[in-house]
């Protein structure tokens, strides 16, 4: 069984307290690790290391800033088959998956934002005799990372490269549930040449994160998890006046008009809501399907539904691994119970996988006549749950996919090239798919709306994320003007 432990100050050091908890794989059940549990001490040392290690990091030259993120990418790829093996053992994902999909897309986010560290642009306003006049992005100092366990590698990447990039440094904590290859990721950044300090891992669970949040040396949040701890982060640091990036999930529509290309849809839509067993925030759970092509989408779907195989993800013909946890899984099926309770009607699973005696398995489930008062229409399941809806015309399928309190993403098929502009338009969301199921690009923005938080992500956009702007008037006249005396 491995020992993992917290990474700081470039070293691999336990718990001041001794404790430890233990990390399983969700596929087998099995422990495969135990684990430094972070306190207030560790968070504090790990705090204080970057801290220190911030001047240095900050004033060296942005392009060799660049060179060490790059260097990143390239031992990623590298040593893929190695992190993708890891990342199926901690989060249940299919080797697969991990290996042709997500450490290529962790070592692109590195790649780009190396390349971004030395393009960030300011603003200089017209001037005038006597005065110049100029702005400056600064970093903020140490940022305080914390991420979720639906996409480990790939969201660790996500919140370490973009603020290293612009000179802050990074105390990061990991769920609980997937210490593994954020731990071996901040080793590798060691490796590569980082100075020590400038990226330190505490393991730990929500009161570590706590204990990060409230630390008056984390100058920024950056989170990404559910709504409810989401909400309680934005509060503490308002309250501290403390920025804070906030991503809080989605329950993203997905609407298949007439006039689209079916089996294109059936294959997207089935992607976009079943896709990593639905455990991640772009999930479209909600499916819109217009009233004339129900009974043959629907058949097409359920046809691709039933393709689907659960088992061990190490396996290639596996094309879906387990849930997370045991608590996942009850949280899952408690919303299916309720979908039930509220009318809805399962044509598809809605149980535990009964071939698979051990590991987190459901049967991917789809429902019937799900309608927008219900709880699943509503609320993030983060399972693999979909509900399909149907609607009359373009203004009922905007009006319905609209009716969500998260914005974060949004689909849609049509061959129509005008409504693709126009709906495209009206969708209040911070992503929009035509066509294609989700898939993102560390060049695009995406914009994070309504309860799903707040701030963006990807592109030159998340620089602003991570510096704060100072504008700077130098009176070079040797002169007070009149209207300053």
């Amino acid at each position: 069984m491995r020992k993992i432990y917290h990474v700081i100050n470039g070293e691999r050091v336990p718990s001041r307290s001794g404790k430890t908890f233990f990390s399983e794989n969700p596929a087998t059940e099995e422990i495969i690790a135990e684990v430094a549990y972070g306190e207030a001490e560790d968070v504090d040392y790990a705090v204080e290391s970057a801290s220190k290690a911030f001047c240095e990091w900050s004033r060296l030259a942005p392009a060799v800033r660049g060179k060490l993120l790059y260097k990143v990418s390239e031992k990623l790829l590298e040593r893929a088959e190695e992190f993708a093996r890891a990342e199926t053992e901690d989060s249940g994902k299919t080797y697969q998956s991990n290996l042709r999909i997500d450490v290529p897309f962790a070592a692109e986010f590195w790649r780009y934002y190396a390349g971004a560290a030395d393009k960030i642009r300011t603003p200089v306003v017209a001037n005038e005799f006597g005065i110049h006049r100029y702005a400056v992005r600064e970093p903020y100092g140490v940022v305080g990372a914390i991420a979720p366990w639906n996409f480990p590698l790939v969201m660790a990447s996500l919140k370490m490269c973009a603020p290293l990039s612009c000179g802050n440094t990074v105390v990061i904590k990991m769920a609980e549930q997937t210490p593994l290859t954020v731990t071996m990721l901040a080793e590798l950044l060691l490796e590569v040449g980082f100075p020590p300090g400038v990226v330190n891992v505490v393991h730990g669970d929500g009161k570590t994160g706590q204990c990060l949040v409230n630390h008056p040396k984390v100058k920024k949040i950056a989170f990404t998890g559910s709504s409810a701890v989401g909400k309680l982060i934005g509060a503490q640091c308002a309250q501290l006046g403390k920025p804070a990036l906030l991503e809080m999930g989605g329950k993203s529509a997905n609407i298949v008009f007439a006039d689209a290309d079916l089996d294109l849809a059936a294959d997207g839509v089935l992607q976009s809501g079943l896709g990593n067993n639905g455990q991640f925030c772009l999930a479209a759970s909600r499916i819109l399907v217009e009233e004339s092509i129900s009974d043959e989408f629907i058949s097409k779907l359920l046809e691709r539904v039933r393709r689907i195989k659960l088992g061990d993800p190490f396996c290639p013909s596996t094309n879906c691994g387990p849930l997370i946890s045991q608590k996942q899984l009850d949280r899952v099926m408690n919303y299916i119970e309720i979908g039930k309770n509220e009318g809805a009607e399962i044509i598809f699973g809605g149980k535990r996988a009964e071939h698979l005696e051990r590991g987190y398995f459901l049967e991917p489930t789809v429902f019937w006549k799900m309608k927008s008062g219900m709880r699943i229409w509503r609320e993030e399941i983060f399972g693999p749950v979909i509900g399909i809806t149907t609607f009359r015309d373009e203004e009922e399928a905007i009006e319905l996919a609209n009716d969500c309190d998260y914005g974060l993403g949004a689909y849609f098929w049509s061959k129509d090239v005008n409504r693709v502009h126009r709906v495209s338009y009206f969708l209040d969301s911070g992503l929009v798919f035509v066509n294609m199921p989700a898939y993102m690009v560390p060049q695009m923005p995406a914009g994070i709306r309504k309860l799903s938080g707040s701030g963006y992500n990807f592109g030159l956009e998340a620089i602003e994320n991570y510096t704060k702007l100072k504008g700077i008037y130098i009176n070079y006249s040797e002169q007070i003007f009149p209207w300053l005396s």
